[in-house]
């Protein structure tokens, strides 16, 4: 084999780790947790990994949030009409969600599918949506904008909602309010305002950090095989039958096509069908399993982290049909 020859076999390899990305950090997820789940020497190694699994989940998605806003520029951000009534779908579906389950005083498995739907709506737009965007062509910058705003409707909706279906023994709700707040706030909100202090007084390394291409995607890859792992654990563990994680797992396919759906129905009206369907279809996942194994019943994590797989394989096919399209213009 010449070397022009294994440069363009290189070339197509790479190619495609990049456009299956997401596709390929899931099954790698899944294959590191049956290793350590089925191989009996790496038992001590798993109870080891587990707890600190489980403290960076949040701390990259702390990490993609903040690597994302450092290559906003600021001054562009403006919210536009379609991202109002994509706030405005995704406050009503919670709404909708949260009223079912305190009317009908929903409990046991069918309030478990209630909350794998909810977390699956309630999460914010994902914060590698800009970058899955800018690489289907669309808005960076409005779809940046809605994902600032998108994470501060969902600090405020999780902690009104959650002490509602889930109260906490002996803790009434505004403690429980204010706690969730808090903790939300420094994964979702924090990012942003330290990514707006550095752009503008650190220089240097906001230069650093733009000049790594990408970044804040591979950093959506490495925490998707983290979560995609804490998923499968969560379903080998379930005490529950297949059957009903098959329902857990086959709404979160219809929820995911609803959203993509409802967003690009939405968006049509003003010219951003693209945008608005990623903006309320593509969710942070990550956040969602964390958030539904702390503060909700941890198999409804199973919900979103199947919402993965759906939304992902949207977003690789996506991703796929735009590097064709593009590669027939050169």
């Amino acid at each position: 084999m010449t070397e022009t020859s294994k440069l363009k076999s290189e070339n197509k390899i790479v190619r495609l780790l990049k456009d299956w990305t997401l596709p390929v950090a899931m099954v790698m997820g899944t294959a590191v947790y049956l290793v350590f789940a089925f191989v009996p020497a790496l038992d001590d190694a798993a109870r080891f990994f587990s707890p600190i699994f489980d403290q960076i989940v949040p701390l990259f998605m702390f990490g993609i949030l903040f690597v994302t806003f450092c290559k906003v520029d600021f001054h562009k951000m403006r919210a536009v009409k379609w991202h109002v009534w994509i706030g405005l779908f995704q406050v009503m579906f919670v709404v909708l969600i949260v009223a079912m389950i305190i009317h009908f005083g929903i409990s046991g498995s069918s309030l478990i599918l209630c909350e794998a739907v909810l977390v699956c709506i309630i999460a914010p737009c994902a914060a590698a949506a800009p970058v899955v965007t800018q690489k289907l062509g669309g808005n960076l910058e409005q779809m940046t904008t809605y994902t600032f705003l998108s994470n501060f409707i969902t600090a405020l909706l999780i902690p009104i909602c959650f002490p509602l279906i889930e109260p906490s023994e002996g803790i009434t709700f505004v403690p429980a309010f204010l706690k969730i707040l808090r903790e939300v706030c420094l994964v979702l909100v924090l990012p942003m305002f330290l990514a707006y202090i550095v752009k503008h007084t650190m220089k240097g390394l906001h230069r650093r950090i733009i000049g790594v291409k990408d970044l804040s995607y591979y950093l959506w890859g490495c925490s998707l095989m983290i979560v995609t792992g804490v998923t499968v654990k969560n379903i080998f563990h379930a005490d529950t039958s297949a059957a009903f994680l098959f329902v857990i797992a086959f709404s979160g396919l219809l929820l995911c096509i609803i959203q993509f759906a409802v967003g690009r129905f939405v968006g049509h009206y003003f010219g951003h069908t693209m945008e608005a369907g990623q903006a309320l279809g593509q969710k942070n996942t990550a956040f969602a399993i964390w958030i539904a194994y702390t503060y909700l019943s941890p198999l409804s994590s199973v919900g979103p982290g199947c919402y993965i797989l759906w939304q992902n394989i949207i977003n690789s096919v996506e991703i796929w049909q735009t590097s064709r399209r593009a590669e027939r213009k050169v």
